[in-house]
């Protein structure tokens, strides 16, 4: 691949600073560890939600997870990834995986900068709404599976039902 050398004229911003301002904006609790990392957590419809996002500045990438409060019991394991796997095939931006470590669900996506001074205000608004939005819409999917003993076909085409109008 061929690659072209171009100055950048300015110093990148840290996403995290414009992003700590949407956070008090909105007056979510956080805690700002390092320069580099950020939690953050948000009560939804379903559970709370913890947001980790870490800044790499020599990768000009900012890495995001969202954490449910759901703990994925090792027998439904294997349930579990199958439905992670149609789930994904569903989504345009990011994916959900399965923390090995908590054994809980999370969506993750990683946005690169490179070239560009830093985030914008939208682009961070976006990245949360977007998570938080299908959190939301695939939670009852995984509750489905871990406690209802639904299979990952049943869960998604649960989580995949849009009502239209109002009753």
């Amino acid at each position: 691949m061929t690659t072209l050398t171009v100055e950048q004229s300015s110093p990148q911003t840290n996403p995290l600073d414009i992003l700590e301002e949407l956070v008090n904006a909105n007056e979510w609790r956080f805690d700002r560890t390092t320069d580099e990392e950020m939690v953050v957590e948000i009560s939804g419809r379903w559970c709370e939600y913890r947001l980790f996002f870490v800044w790499q500045e020599d990768l000009s990438a900012m890495y995001f997870s969202c954490l449910f409060d759901l703990r994925v019991p090792s027998q439904k394991r294997p349930a579990v990834s199958e439905l992670l796997a149609l789930i994904n095939e569903k989504l345009w931006l990011g994916h959900f995986d399965l923390c090995s470590d908590e054994l809980v669900p999370m969506f993750r996506h990683t946005i690169l900068l490179r070239g560009v001074t830093g985030a914008s205000v939208e682009q961070l608004e976006d990245l949360v709404d977007i998570a938080l939005g299908e959190c939301e819409r695939f939670f009852p999917a995984f509750q489905y599976v871990v406690w209802g003993g639904r299979t990952a076909e049943e869960a998604v085409a649960a989580a995949m039902f849009e009502t239209v109008g109002e009753a």
